[in-house]
């Protein structure tokens, strides 16, 4: 703000004071972390057309309100990785269905935005089978390529160099596993896997261990975001670890999401409440006996989650507190 011999504008914001650089209308609204496309402007009592925000200049003493649209007169709860914008915390892989034509309708029901997907060679010996992108169009749900079945640095990063050249992608989900057995991470491939992967301009999602050390650590190797387990991968045996997950959300300045071990409604709520910014799931709804109605249930334990976690729950007591006073009792 205001370096060199460049001073800052004081103004006034949706009622506001506050200082902000010279520069353009959209300028300023693109430092809120808005998209100017997407908001109307009125500055000194008069509407600044959507077109013309990038040539109208700040002014000092200027007077802004800026609003939006918000879908159904509730409060637009999305979150932002690596500058894109969700509206759903719910985040649903690709594997262990029973056909595409599942998965696709699993993932509408859960109303998932992002969907993980293996990077796999391509069958040459029938290349007119079906695809996934056949059935989960890659326009409308956000690809995330992820690293599933990696077990060293080198094979993560020679698999998402692939990825991009294929599809384009740069937001991608990174995991190096430490074993077969466990699938537990391996954090020291995955912190050398991340810093290469940043550095060439990929945007990693990282599952991780659910240590806040190393949850850390990933941010400074250039994460986007860290993905700690709940539990062991397809476990469903649901967040083992709750103080450790809660520290993480405390520490981090990146989005902070649950990965792997989920295994019903309640695992997603838990997740919310401990303030993650969303879940990642798999098994817990393609292993469900009916994956489609799990795949609902899911989408509204992670919305219950969140509400819970945005209310500010209750304190726990040690002893009963009466709903109704008990003096004046007959």
């Amino acid at each position: 703000m205001g370096e060199g011999m460049t001073a800052s504008l004081s103004i006034t914001l949706n009622g506001d004071p506050r200082r902000a650089d010279p520069g353009s209308i959209a300028d300023l609204v693109r430092s809120l972390e808005l998209d100017p496309a997407k908001v109307a402007v009125e500055r000194n009592g008069t509407i600044v057309p959507r077109s013309t925000l990038d040539d109208e200049a700040l002014a000092d003493g200027d007077a802004l309100e800026i609003v939006h649209f918000v879908g159904g007169g509730d409060n637009d709860d999305s979150w932002t990785v690596a500058g894109r914008t969700f509206h759903s915390r719910l985040i649903v892989g690709t594997g262990k269905y029973k056909d595409f034509a599942q998965n696709a309708a699993a993932v509408e029901a859960a109303g998932a935005q992002i969907v993980t997907v293996a990077v796999r060679r391509v069958n040459v010996s029938d290349p007119k089978a079906p695809m996934l992108t056949d059935f989960i169009d890659p326009k409308k749900i956000t690809y995330l390529p992820n690293t599933a079945g990696c077990f060293t640095a080198e094979d993560a990063i020679r698999t998402l160099r692939l990825a991009r050249e294929a599809g384009g992608w740069d937001l991608v989900k990174l995991e190096v596993l430490g074993e077969a057995r466990t699938l537990y991470p391996d954090m020291r491939e995955t912190l050398k896997a991340c810093e290469v992967l940043a550095n060439e301009g990929f945007a990693p999602m990282v599952y991780c261990t659910d240590d806040p050390i190393a949850a850390k650590q990933l941010e400074s190797a250039g994460a986007v975001a860290v993905m700690p387990l709940g539990a062991p991968i397809g476990s469903g045996l649901g967040i083992q670890n709750r103080v450790t997950i809660r520290l993480i959300v405390e520490g981090a300045s990146v989005p902070v999401l649950v990965d792997a071990g989920v295994g019903t409604a309640s695992d997603a709520a838990v997740a919310m409440e401990l303030g993650c910014d969303g879940v990642l799931m798999n098994t817990a709804i393609a292993e469900a006996k009916d994956p489609l109605r799990m795949a609902r249930a899911m989408k509204l334990a992670v919305e219950a989650g969140r509400h819970a976690y945005l209310s500010g729950r209750m304190q726990t007591r040690k002893y009963a507190d009466p709903s109704s006073p008990l003096a004046g009792l007959i």
